[in-house]
């Protein structure tokens, strides 16, 4: 106010909200999103149906999946859905941990707030009780060996506890393991594992036990030419971003021919350059050509007469898969293909799957390129295990990456929990009620895993505390959902590599203490362009003094 005249910063219709009400709301949105993923946390974890605006159908209970399908408006929910995408894709799996942790975390600042807690407080609390819990997990770990496959295994099991997929999870675990361990890579003692290494088709129709891990490079592609074989073995494989077509001028032109003779020259010329093509192939040795671009129906049929397997309009990432798995290298014009850049595989052959033709390359000369073939009763089904395989080669890379694992079950946030409450005493101050409303918040976990099994949840609180209070020894004792009853994790084997939990809590705190830190939200009105464009808004001009509201002079 000056002169008791308003001063007017935001456009007319723009909208304002300040203080306390703001982080209630920001609170209520993000918590909104954590109690829609919650009841499908752990083995007893519910599904979710997912219908969109086409009527397209997803059911899952994945979280990462379920916010990405859904349409989430409000800025701080977003916020959240941004946490469950970096969690998957840094770890594949604990997306429903770190949100459902972020909510509860949230929740327990709510009451903090109300009760005149500085924002600012809260969050250093928060960094310190994460900092510490960090070190907790860090002292909690167990060694991975990365030749131990029965170890990789449960880790893969674990991931997939909650997943619809029934009496298969055994088999798909195995297919996990043997997928993930050729591909793993040591350089200079630290190992690295790549899962775009293997790729993953889906074809519905069978059971998941069709589900199989194929030993090279499977292509959703069948033969350019009926006449050509459906197998070859002993395969040099030639490997082509270059169209085996006749060229087309890049300007508009017209040629005017008043001799007959001269179109049939143009069409022998045509010919003789398709066949200029097969020769150049033929002569490099090869007898498999995977093409990126098109071949010409000429040209197919000189490849069938050499008796070569062809595939046209091959994708990109198929072409770097095959690139690696066969040794070839990809060329750019046929000048420079020679028998030095072809790759080399035992076989390579066409089969039926389902109804659909796919290409199988079999017996690669570097077994850095595996395929899996997803199979299931329908296409819901399919979809649900590709997530359920995402999910279990992601954390087996990690475990190898890493090779640290903790115990699953809650048994971990017990006992941060606990520690975390011992430890606030000795920072004091008003970071001390930020700190044990973290210790409380990790409660969540094993609360949400009783909850979902249709358990007493605090009777299973009190009896894990109870007992993680009295032995140092029960540090691994966690919910077994099927009884109710307290279990080892470790002999359970119910295991999980560090970097998930480590991430989930991290990412879980920092989305926390952004939305905590938000005290003033200000929305503006979409501008409506007049017809016509001109970027004025309504009104411009001298006589609207340039479209500024009133009271702005």
């Amino acid at each position: 106010m000056m002169s008791g005249q308003p001063i007017i910063l935001l456009r007319e219709g723009s909208e304002r909200e300040t203080g306390n009400q703001v982080q209630f709301k920001n609170i209520a949105a993000a918590r909104a999103v954590a109690d829609a993923l919650r009841s499908t946390l752990g083995p007893k974890g519910v599904d979710k149906m997912l219908v969109d605006s086409l009527g397209d159908v997803v059911i899952t209970n994945d979280g990462a999946t379920i916010l990405k399908e859904i349409d989430i408006e409000h800025p701080a929910a977003k916020m959240v859905v941004e946490v469950a995408k970096t969690q998957d894709e840094e770890c594949g799996d604990g997306t429903t941990t770190a949100v459902v942790l972020a909510g509860e975390l949230l929740k327990r600042s709510e009451n903090l707030i109300a009760q005149k807690v500085h924002p600012t407080v809260i969050v250093n609390g928060f960094r310190l009780a994460s900092n510490k819990a960090i070190k907790i997990l860090e002292e909690l770990a167990m060694k991975v060996d990365p030749d131990d496959l029965d170890m990789l295994k449960d880790i893969a099991l674990t991931a997939m506890s909650g997943k619809a997929i029934g009496e298969a999870k055994n088999h798909l675990a195995d297919i996990a393991v043997k997928a993930v361990r050729p591909i793993a890579e040591e350089t200079d003692g630290k190992w690295r594992v790549d899962i775009d290494n293997i790729k993953v088709e889906k074809k519905h129709g069978g059971s998941i036990l069709d589900t199989e891990l194929i030993d090279g490079v499977i292509l959703d592609k069948e033969r350019v030419h009926p006449k050509m074989p459906k197998f070859i073995v002993d395969c040099k494989i030639a490997l082509v971003d270059f169209a085996l077509e006749v060229k087309k001028t890049e300007v508009s032109a017209e040629i005017q021919i008043k001799d007959p003779k001269l179109i049939q020259k143009f069409l022998d010329e045509e010919e003789n350059t398709l066949k200029g093509y097969v020769e150049k192939i033929k002569k490099s040795g090869a007898n498999v050509v995977f093409c990126q671009k098109g071949i010409d129906d000429l040209a197919q049929h000189y490849l069938a007469k050499e008796g070569m397997f062809a595939i046209r309009r091959a994708k990109k990432s198929d072409m770097e898969k095959l690139a690696r798995a066969t040794s070839g290298k990809i060329v750019n014009t046929l000048d420079d293909l020679t028998e030095n850049e072809l790759g080399v595989a035992k076989k390579v052959e066409e089969k039926k799957v389902g109804d659909s033709e796919f290409t199988f390359v079999t017996g690669c000369k570097k077994k850095k390129s595996l395929s899996i073939i997803v199979r299931g009763g329908t296409e819901h089904v399919v979809d649900e295990v590709e997530r359920a395989l995402h999910d279990a080669l992601k954390v087996v890379g990690v475990a190898i990456e890493e090779q640290k694992m903790v115990a699953g079950g809650g048994s971990l946030e017990i006992e941060i929990g606990l520690k975390l409450k011992k430890y606030a005493t000795t920072v004091g101050g008003r970071e001390q009620l930020a700190i044990e409303a973290f210790a409380r918040a990790m409660d969540i976990i094993p609360w949400s895993l009783s909850e979902n099994a249709g358990l007493d949840t605090i009777d299973t609180l009190i009896k894990l505390k109870s007992q993680h209070e009295i032995d140092e020894n029960n540090k691994y004792l966690g919910v077994d959902v099927f009884t109710g009853e307290p279990k080892d994790m470790l002999k359970e084997r119910v295991i999980e590599p560090l970097k998930v939990k480590r991430h989930a809590i991290l990412a879980a705190t920092d989305v926390a203490s952004m939305i905590l830190r938000i005290d003033d939200v200000i929305a503006s009105k979409k501008t409506d362009m007049p017809p016509g464009g001109g970027g004025m808004p309504p009104g411009g001009g001298m006589g609207g003094m340039g479209g500024m509201p009133p009271g702005m002079m």
